[in-house]
């Protein structure tokens, strides 16, 4: 049987498209609402759609002066608390004025009737999208230099106190993987299409073994590559994007799935298992720990368990794009073949898990 073509990340999903059909907006009526909530604002509105992104539809926005992006929940009915955009606005609007590299936002829309969902606007952050974790187009040094910029960037958010950023009511602070999991229990069984024994499993051995949390700080919750733009010619970020699962909670555990791509296969995404790290310039896993330990201080547990956690959490996450697609409000192009990685995300988690001394 013919192997089936791996798909070029970095082509399929940077750019804009037409906007299909189905995600078209009311023109008029958003341009109305640009009139009264974004400073600076002239018309007229031109808009096309942003190939990546599984979740939130997200368009860019072009006028004659300026481009912006509106991100918006889907079209159709949504399990509760996910496609949270207003937690993305929030978390970019706290952070911006500390300097931490997000776009600027310009106003929320919680009246559905505006576009027909709830939605934000930021500004366009012009840069580098990345999407191969092998970085094919840059040097040795350049490499380096990038995974560094990540891993810093990572670790100064984790240092900032909530509190003073105005995040201090974004989550409660503690116990954060317990709710997590709890969290995607509930969203993985409203939306589950079969019965997965290795799941279930999980669903009751993680609660009961999670690791103490040390520190308390605002988490990102999706923290890679491709939800970052680059400095167009310093390997610097100049944008973290799609803060949707961003809470307060436990640190190590969104630091532990940034570091889970140094377990994942490489296969032209975010994986760099299989590499030759060394000769690619990128550094290892272990070198990346030291590097955030170094910047925050913190102290790192064997990593075992929050692989486990953090595959079972994603299979959460991928069941309900897998559901998504079967009733078809699915928003991306590639949200089925994301949803074929259920069983593989839970087998794995479930060897991790075993590793970390569930027993068999």
């Amino acid at each position: 049987m013919a192997s089936e073509q791996p798909i070029d990340f970095d082509t399929e999903m940077v750019g804009t498209i037409e906007v299909p059909e189905n995600d078209r907006l009311d023109l008029d009526r958003l341009t109305a609402w640009f009139e009264a909530h974004v400073e600076g604002y002239a018309g007229p509105i031109s808009y096309s759609k942003f190939k990546g992104g599984q979740s939130n539809p997200t368009y860019r926005i072009d006028t004659p002066g300026a481009s912006y992006v509106l991100r918006r929940q889907p079209f159709g009915k949504l399990l509760p608390s996910a496609h949270a955009v207003d937690r993305e606005y929030k978390a970019m609007t706290g952070l911006y004025p500390t300097g931490f590299p997000v776009p600027r936002t310009y106003g929320l829309c919680e009246d559905p009737d505006v576009i027909g969902s709830k939605f934000f606007v930021m500004s366009m952050a012009d840069g580098r999208s990345l999407w191969n974790g092998s970085l094919p187009q840059c040097s040795p040094e350049d490499r380096r230099e990038i995974y560094h910029a990540m891993i810093d960037t990572m670790a100064d958010l984790h240092t900032k106190k909530p509190a003073e950023i105005g995040l201090g009511d974004f989550g409660k602070p503690d116990e954060y993987c317990a709710r997590q999991i709890s969290r995607w229990t509930k969203q993985y069984k409203l939306s589950e299409t079969e019965h997965q024994p290795k799941m279930e499993r999980l669903i009751e051995w993680l609660p009961e073994t999670i690791p103490p949390q040390h520190e308390s700080s605002v988490v990102h919750g999706d923290y890679r590559l491709d939800n970052m733009i680059f400095h167009k010619t310093e390997n610097r970020v100049i944008a973290v994007l799609d803060w949707e699962l961003s809470t307060l909670g436990d640190p190590i555990a969104d630091f532990s799935y940034l570091m889970l791509n140094w377990k994942n296969l490489a296969d032209g995404r975010a994986g760099l298992d299989g590499l030759d790290l060394a000769e690619l310039g990128i550094p290892t896993m272990d070198e990346a720990v030291e590097r955030y330990v170094a910047r925050t201080g913190y102290p790192v547990p064997p990593m075992d368990w929050y692989f486990a956690y953090n595959l079972f959490r994603l299979a959460g996450i991928m069941q309900g794009i897998k559901k998504r697609v079967i009733d078809g409000t699915a928003s991306s192009a590639h949200a089925r073949s994301m949803s074929e990685r259920v069983t593989p995300l839970i087998e794995r988690a479930y060897e991790f898990a075993i590793s970390a001394g569930m027993p068999e």
